[in-house]
């Protein structure tokens, strides 16, 4: 388990994500993170919820009509 420290940046509270934490997120300073609230708290990531949705429906498109995407592909 991994503990976040809060600090404060101006007006407001900011999470301290630790190096190897940024690193298994494959994001650095600048970089946006998206934070999710669930039924058992927050999912934070860094792909973007709507771009994800929009790769699991393209992939259902692609098995389903394979040949079509086949032939565009060419």
């Amino acid at each position: 388990m991994t503990t976040l420290k809060l600090a404060a940046l101006g007006n407001a509270t900011c999470a301290v994500l630790p190096a190897e934490m940024l690193t298994r997120l494959n994001v650095s300073l600048g970089d946006t993170l998206y934070v999710t609230e669930t039924a058992n708290g927050y999912l934070i990531t860094a792909q973007d919820p709507a771009s994800e949705e929009a790769l699991t429906a393209g992939r259902a498109l692609m098995q389903r009509y394979p040949e079509t995407f086949k032939a565009l592909a060419e």
